[in-house]
């Protein structure tokens, strides 16, 4: 996402400008033919190493000559060719490999000699890892950047000794020695200089911790003690060195410690408050340091709107989501942006700004440092009026006036104004970002009186809850007020019932405007109160007021939402998205990102079932949530809510069997000739919430295993879907429509299915199974079985039947049902009453199995509405009859919806549907030539 800024033509000789660079044109003049032409790349620096060795350079000097002549090389493509930012980000860093690598080799050569090799318990050698951090660990370092570092070694235990089995030392001993000696090679100053200046602080237990450490302590370390800011210090953590340790993957080791103290479980907005005390300390030092000196508060890495701001603001989302996002798990700023984007946290175009912000304020950077090899970010002030501030002949060596105009000259801008305005365009950008996102958390007239004072809640503030209570309605200020002696309430941390204080007075301040409501504030405190042990939800919802809102008009819309989100509560992150309202759920997009986040896994080796089940589990729960909040917000109509539900569904069940087929022992193909058939509410695209889901598996497999591995996969899909998970389960499953119900197989060959629903032989479909079997649909598996299947759909539907006989069939299967679901006399069960919606249902299934074989337009499983209106389009049934039944069943779908959204029971008194009612027992009169008041169908 890097973009290059130039705005003007670049000069040559402008290198040779930098004093750095005259002194090394002076001092190496013999040596920088060594280095191959064009960008330094890690085989050339190599041999150039190895060329250095051969003229009598010991390794320190080798490394110290070679890194001026690299440095002098970058400085000249980046000045006068306007080289990349990544090709000089990636030259140092590989520098920093090269250099830490052989100072390894030579450390344990070294130690070897005297007192042999660290041994690990299992008899091999302990390992050292050299873990960059920073830039170093993103691959970003700069050109006169210090490397931060971290050692980590295998485990403790004693050296082999020396041949004669002397002088063993314990390997804690031997690992500490190594990293003297390392530091003396790398960033001792003698007289060519260091190679890189190291800094060992983010070490466990900082300056005063050992320089080594055992990877077991480290563990302890993040798990007891690790900070906030820790997890944005080892975000980018690398193993770097030995090379022999990446190679033989040994430093994977690592990982498994890292990864979940970096990225936490559930959505984590507690770090909000942990990065803004961190960027308030970093700017108050800034400030410390530029008091009396001017000039310093011009830092383009520290000061507002600098590159660590970027920085902060990147590595915060990544740490929030990166715990339920793993695509977003990568170190370098500029793979990060274009992830965030594409996850929806930011948007595309902000991410570009910030990008482009990035690339010109590093390679301004650079520039300072290529002035004098100073570890800077500080630019210089004074722009000189005479020639050599805006003239390409400025003179060798400059002076405090050329130096701005020579940055400015090698960005490509002939005039330090417009470099200047340049600079200032980005640095304001960056800093509204970063206060959009990390800008303090807003204040409400409710905080002021809840404290008293004319401050807002801050961490470590004096909350009382009596005194937001005074603001409340009755019934929400005596919940509020039982808080005070809650245990959970009082197990908080003072910034946890700070915010905790702060979203009660924010909820006040609504009710008092007339935003919410009482109802949506009472089941927003239902549902809080068993999660306040998860600190971070009130961290989301106080850092996200928007949020908060979206919040509580889902709750104050109906009561299932509040259930859903007690099971699932990190689905309330969902809310935060500005065109939530706008989409719709678009499968392709759904399915790609859990392909990318499943290969993100798969990088780290995080990738095993575990993992998978939970992934699939937040994707589809996070998706129900979307759609929840676009229906109770008014967005959707039932039908469109069924559509979206059926559609996530049929995405959830392809990934799965794909994922499910990779990971199957016995699978004997790479693709299996496999197929899902759905049924029931899924076959007909009105699936609810919470529906479970009818399907039938078949299969086209001449092998002679294929039925014990196509069972096998059956089994383990249905696993997958069912079982239930620290992050809940996705689905019901019910096969009871496969050839012979829960006694016949659980997957059928293609070819025995059809004879079964075509009747052919001893062992044939019921009637009920033919209705059933309009409805059905094929929804995943191989692309021949859909067109196998449809024949035999087709087939089934327009097969030539007694209609008299079917009509029979069909009446006295309902006049079973409606016996087995008894209504209360003066009450309307919306599904089982007479008129009901299962009445309209059978009347269409009795439709298209009587008619479709002289109408092919019923063929087509397109959903009773729709089925209803082409009846009557044909003749079928008489005008009115169909339009009126399928509107009427339009009607009774959204009661019934509205009624499981507020957990109402379905039965209502006659009189509230009673048009509805009388639509649908004129539609079965009309079909099944059975008036309303009949024995066989009465009023219920």
């Amino acid at each position: 996402m890097e973009t290059q800024q130039v705005a003007g033509i670049i000069t040559p000789g402008l290198a040779g400008r930098s004093r750095f660079v005259q002194r090394l044109r002076r001092r190496y003049a013999q040596e920088l033919g060594l280095l191959p032409a064009g960008v330094p790349t890690r085989a050339g620096m190599e041999a150039t190493y190895e060329g250095l060795r051969g003229r009598g350079h010991d390794t320190g000097a080798a490394l110290r000559v070679l890194r001026q002549l690299v440095l002098e090389r970058l400085v000249t493509l980046d000045c006068e060719q306007g080289a990349p930012l990544a090709d000089v980000t990636q030259t140092v860093t590989a520098l920093a490999e090269i250099a830490l690598d052989r100072a390894c080799e030579e450390a344990f050569g070294q130690l070897n000699a005297v007192h042999g090799m660290p041994v690990a318990a299992g008899g091999g050698r302990a390992r050292l890892w050299v873990v960059g951090m920073g830039k170093l660990g993103a691959r970003e370092l700069n050109v006169s950047s210090d490397i931060d570092l971290i050692y980590l070694y295998e485990e403790d235990g004693e050296t082999a000794g020396d041949a004669a089995g002397r002088a063993s030392i314990s390997n804690h001993e031997y690992f500490a020695r190594c990293v003297k000696r390392i530091h003396a090679l790398v960033a001792d100053v003698t007289e060519h200089g260091f190679v890189f200046r190291i800094d060992l602080a983010l070490r466990p237990h900082g300056n005063s911790g050992p320089p080594a450490v055992p990877l077991g302590a480290l563990e302890d370390y993040l798990q007891v003690q690790g900070r906030e800011w820790e997890r944005f210090a080892w975000l980018k953590s690398r193993v770097v060195a030995p090379r022999a340790a990446v190679a033989d993957g040994s430093a994977r080791a690592l990982r498994g410690v890292v990864l979940p103290f970096v990225f936490r479980r559930y959505l984590d907005y507690g770090v909000f408050e942990s990065l803004r005390s961190l960027h308030r300390q970093i700017r108050e030092h800034a400030s410390r340091r530029s008091a009396g000196r001017p000039e310093r508060a011009n830092d383009v890495k520290l000061s507002r709107g600098g590159i660590r701001e970027i920085e902060f603001i990147v590595q915060l989302l990544q740490v929030v989501r990166g715990g339920q996002f793993p695509e977003l798990r990568t170190r370098p700023t500029l793979d990060a942006l274009p992830r965030l984007a594409a996850a929806g946290l930011m948007p595309a175009e902000t991410a570009q700004a910030l990008a482009q912000a990035y690339v010109f304020l590093r390679r301004v950077e650079h520039r300072i440092q290529y002035l004098d090899d100073q570890q800077t970010h500080v630019l210089p002030t004074d722009c000189s009026d005479d020639p050599c501030a805006d003239a390409a002949d400025m003179p060798e060596g400059g002076g405090a006036g050329c130096d701005l105009a020579w940055i400015a000259r090698t960005m490509g801008f002939d005039q330090c104004r417009d470099f200047l305005s340049a600079l200032d365009a980005h640095r304001e950008l960056v800093a509204q970002e970063f206060d959009t996102l990390l800008g303090p958390s807003d204040d409400c007239k409710g905080c002021r009186v809840a404290t008293g004072s004319e401050g807002s809640f801050g961490a470590g503030a004096d909350i009382d809850l009596d005194a937001i209570a005074l603001q409340l309605p009755p019934q929400l200020a005596l919940r509020v007020a039982a808080w005070r002696e809650h245990p959970r309430v009082l197990a908080l941390r003072d910034d946890a019932r700070s915010r905790l204080a702060r979203l009660v007075a924010r909820t006040a301040q609504w009710l008092m405007e007339g935003r919410v409501t009482e109802e949506a504030a009472l089941r927003m405190a239902d549902w809080i109160e068993p999660l306040l042990r998860r600190e971070s939800y009130l961290a989301l919802l106080v850092e996200r007021p928007a949020v908060h809102e979206r919040l509580l008009r889902v709750l104050g819309a109906a009561k299932w939402p509040a259930r859903y989100l007690l099971k699932h509560p990190g689905v309330i992150d969902e809310l935060a998205g500005d065109r939530l309202l706008e989409e719709r759920f678009e499968p392709e997009v759904f399915e790609q990102e859990l392909e990318q986040r499943r290969v993100a896994l798969a990088r780290t080796g995080q990738d095993d079932e575990e993992a998978l089940l939970d992934l699939l589990r937040r994707a589809h729960h996070g998706e129900v949530f979307r759609t929840l909040a676009r229906d109770t917000e008014g967005c959707l109509t039932v039908e469109q809510v069924a559509d979206d539900l059926s559609a996530l569904a049929d995405a959830v069940l392809r990934v799965t069997a794909r994922w499910c087929w990779a990971r199957l022992r016995h699978r004997h193909r790479e693709v299996p000739r496999f197929a899902v058939i759905a049924y029931g509410k899924l076959g007909g695209k009105e699936l609810g919430y919470g529906s479970d889901l009818d399907i039938v598996f078949v299969y086209d497999d001449e092998d002679e295993n294929a039925p014990e591995v196509y069972a096998g996969f059956a089994r383990k899909l249905i696993n997958w879907l069912t079982t239930k998970t620290g992050e809940g389960e996705l689905y019901e499953i019910d096969t009871a429509l496969r050839p012979n119900g829960n006694s016949g197989l659980l997957v059928t060959r293609i070819g025995a299915y059809a004879d079964y629903q075509q009747n052919r032989g001893s062992n044939t479909a019921w009637t009920w199974e033919h209705q059933a079997m309009t409805r059905a649909r094929f929804v995943m598996g191989e692309a021949a079985l859909a067109a196998r299947f449809d024949a035999v759909r087709e087939a089934v539907i327009t097969a030539d039947r007694d209609e008299a006989a079917l009509r029979a069939e069909i009446v006295g299967m309902r006049k079973r049902v409606a016996q087995a679901r008894p209504v209360p006399e003066g009450l309307f069960d919306v599904k089982h009453s007479a008129g009901g919606m299962v009445d309209a249902e059978f009347a269409v299934q009795f439709l298209v199995l009587a008619q479709a074989r002289r109408y092919p337009e019923l063929v087509p499983n397109v959903g009773n509405i729709a089925l209803l209106q082409r009846a009557e389009a044909a003749g079928l049934l008489p005008e009115g009859v169909g339009r009126d039944a399928a509107d009427a069943y339009r009607n009774l779908r959204r009661a019934q919806h509205e009624a499981r959204l507020n957990e109402r029971p379905t039965q209502v008194p006659q009189v509230q549907l009673a048009t509805d009612q009388a639509a649908v027992l004129a539609l079965w009169q009309a079909v099944f030539d059975v008036p309303a008041g009949s024995a066989t169908h009465t009023i219920a």
